[in-house]
């Protein structure tokens, strides 16, 4: 029997793709020490949004983690990280020494081998990435992007297909970059298992004798088993699998679900099936105090037309719950679909499945292309890279417009190594102006996460955005001891409950409430009347950065603070002239209508 070897996703992309990767370190070693006694020597332990997450919501250092998972499952283990390219651990692409520090440091602390992408399939963007992983020691392990293309939205049946796939990793053997192994990742779990099979089929003919081939999927299109029962059958050597409660759904296919495939056939996971699910067992109840979103279990249907990865789908989700516009959810799914076709069909995973959702979620909200999210933006014009195809046209003038861009086909690291603002000399410079200890990992930290990795730093970061299942039980406990009440307002029926003091349910859309009288006040914009102003905060979410000084005189219309809901930033304008008193700190979280500052 052939054996197939897979990696246990659970403790990266299981994350990410359930709890938008919001776990705190002490809470799942238990775990990892229970997957090493099950035998599970090849773990993924960090890269993707597990970095920056743990310093945006867990107050952790990444570094930290990754010293801890390396000494919990031993020296021998071949524990593997998530690299987006040139955008490395960023949503944001980096320069050139970001990018060799990254390969350096992951190596210092615990990295064996690096899967390097990019979402585009633009080599350019893995050539010296890859590059700086072989040269650190590690090994490289490099991908290409797969979806599938809903019916209808590609005419010349050309995009995403074997043939498409093939171009690119012809390109990638052009290139020269060295590595050691090839995956082809399939966020969405979109694909197909004939377009799967055939593709994995061409890259056992064209690769080199001994290639070792990986395929990655996730469950939430309902395909990941079939799936990968094709890519097997077609010389796939490796699978990335996972355990409950971070399998199915959005994630990879669990261990024991694979293994019960594959019985009765000629291939075989060689595990000792008792010893995984006791090892689930454990996991489990690590995780028993996360709040489990129900999306996070399932299949939807309504993702093979418009793809959505499982690592986006709840992290997205959680966010629209908390900005109260859950409601929205499928029409902006949907409105995700014409950002794809017009967007140049990159693939959807990250960032670009991010800028898809904040660009569909901006249709929805504001109207279509009323206004252009700045990631969606720039990768029309080209910063992130060349898109598969040209974007619309419209959609790109449009861009340049909103941005005050120009279209660019110079690459990211061109434009990112003559950028005086980014690099490490830029974050050291920050790091030494806050007054804090200059050393590798600090000043990587800045690099790869700006303002909140400097807050962080400066210890003035909080645990947030983690969600609870105690919390999440009161809430819905609060909601049954009040019950709704219905409500009619000019001959309209509205059906109303309260979640908590700040939260009403008004058929079934969330909204912030005030109810006591300087509550009120605090969320009531005062007019431009001469007289100064309270700024009210016009959505919840985190106070990224004051824009402007404490008492420092303003004009009206000008940026006092940025707002951050949605991993997007939105900039607050003084609604009057005047001297300003701030009301929050950096670092806050606020609901919509929290008063912000005073203008006098």
């Amino acid at each position: 029997m052939k054996k197939i070897n897979f990696m246990l996703t659970a403790f990266r992309d299981g994350f990410q793709s359930v709890y938008g990767a919001r776990v705190l370190t002490k809470d799942f070693m238990p775990a990892v020490e229970a997957a090493r006694h099950a035998g599970i020597t090849h773990m993924e332990f960090g890269g993707g949004a597990r970095f920056q997450a743990l310093f945006f919501y867990c107050n952790e250092n990444a570094f930290d983690m990754m010293d801890t998972f390396r000494k919990t499952a031993g020296p021998d283990a071949n524990l593997q990280t998530l690299a987006r390219g040139v955008n490395v651990v960023g949503l944001e692409s980096q320069s050139s020494d970001v990018i060799k520090a990254h390969a350096q440091l992951f190596k210092k602390h615990g990295t064996t081998t690096i899967r390097n992408f990019d979402a585009l399939n633009d080599v350019n963007n893995l050539i010296y990435s890859g590059q700086c992983i072989h040269d650190a020691g590690l090994k490289h392990e490099v991908c290409v992007t797969m979806m599938s293309l809903a019916p209808g939205w590609d005419p010349t049946g050309k995009i995403h297909t074997e043939e498409f796939y093939e171009k690119v990793l012809r390109d990638i053997l052009k290139s020269g970059v060295p590595f050691d192994s090839v995956c082809f990742k399939d966020a969405s779990g979109t694909s197909t298992p004939h377009t799967v099979g055939k593709t994995i089929a061409m890259a056992r003919r064209i690769l080199p004798e001994g290639t070792k081939i990986v395929f990655h999927t996730h469950e939430t299109a309902g395909n990941s088993i079939a799936c990968c029962l094709e890519a097997i059958k077609a010389g796939a050597d490796s699978l990335d699998l996972s355990m409950q409660p971070t399998s199915g759904g959005t994630c990879q296919p669990d261990i024991l679900t694979m293994w019960q495939a594959l019985r009765g056939t000629e291939y075989t996971l060689d595990i000792d099936p008792k010893k995984i699910q006791e090892a689930e067992n454990v996991f489990q109840d690590c995780m028993s105090k996360y709040f489990l979103p129900p999306e996070a279990t399932a299949v939807n249907p309504i993702i093979p037309f418009s793809p959505l990865p499982g690592g986006a789908l709840t992290a997205n989700t959680q966010m629209m719950r908390d900005n109260g516009t859950f409601d929205k959810f499928p029409e902006v799914v949907k409105a995700m679909g014409e950002c794809v076709k017009l967007g140049g069909f990159g693939t959807s995973v990250t960032p670009v499945s991010q800028f898809y959702f904040q660009q569909a979620y901006s249709n929805v909200m504001s109207g279509p292309w009323k206004k252009i999210t700045p990631g969606y933006g720039k990768m029309v014009l080209g910063y992130f890279g060349k898109t598969p195809v040209e974007p619309d046209p419209e959609v790109v003038k449009i861009a340049s417009e909103q941005l005050g861009l120009e279209p660019t086909t110079k690459t990211p690291l061109e434009l990112n190594d003559a950028d005086p603002k980014k690099g490490l000399k830029a974050a050291e410079a920050k790091l030494k102006e806050a007054g804090l200890p200059v050393t590798d990992e600090n000043v990587f930290i800045v690099a790869t996460c700006a303002d909140k990795g400097l807050l962080f730093l400066k210890g003035e970061a909080k645990v947030n955005g983690i969600r609870w299942a105690a919390d999440v039980k009161k809430t819905e406990c609060a909601k049954a001891e009040n019950g709704p009440v219905k409500v009619t307002v000019e001959g309209k029926a509205y059906e109303v409950s309260f979640e908590n003091d700040n939260t009403a349910v008004v058929n079934g859309k969330r909204y912030t409430v005030g109810t006591a009288a300087g509550e009120a006040k605090a969320a009531a914009p005062a007019a431009s009347n001469g007289a100064g102003a309270t700024v009210a905060s016009p959505m919840p979410g985190a106070v990224l950065r004051l824009s402007v000084k404490e008492g420092d005189r303003v004009s009206e219309g000008q940026e006092i603070v940025v707002m951050e809901a949605m991993k997007m930033e939105t900039p607050v304008s003084a609604p009057a002239s005047g001297v300003i008193h701030f009301l929050v700190k950096q670092g806050d979280q606020v609901q919509t209508g929290h008063a912000l500052a005073e203008i006098k």
